[in-house]
């Protein structure tokens, strides 16, 4: 979205953290579960209907149908309906939402002074 000109100044200054903050603040107040979904979830890009990922979907379309069981989908509906089903498989069967953390094999390490060791296996 900050990549529109128009638009880029007004949701730079909409302090997006501050909202989250507010919105986890209110449902520790009344009791609600708060689940953040991960900043890269494919949630408009996933098939609500059989899960299939589209590899690419540029912004400028709005309605696609999905190559594998020819579901047709509005974009902002099949992503809420996808975020949806994601917060509730946390709350419901405490499903992870953001991908597992792998470390790297084979890759040289950082050591505390900034020089590099040989790879731990």
């Amino acid at each position: 979205m900050v990549k529109n000109k128009r638009l880029a100044l007004s949701i730079s200054d909409a302090s997006w953290g501050k909202l989250v903050s507010q919105l986890e603040y209110k449902c520790n107040w009344y009791g609600r579960t708060f689940v953040k979904i991960d900043r890269w979830f494919p949630s408009s890009k996933r098939c609500g209907h059989c899960g299939h990922i589209v590899g690419q979907l540029p912004l400028n379309i709005r309605e696609w149908d999905c190559p594998k069981c020819s579901t047709h989908h509005d974009r902002d509906i099949n992503a809420s309906k996808n975020i949806l089903a994601a917060g509730q498989a946390v709350s419901v069967c405490g499903a992870n939402i953001r991908p597992e953390r792998e470390s790297p094999q084979g890759l040289l390490r950082n050591t505390r002074k900034g020089k590099k060791q040989k790879p731990k296996l």
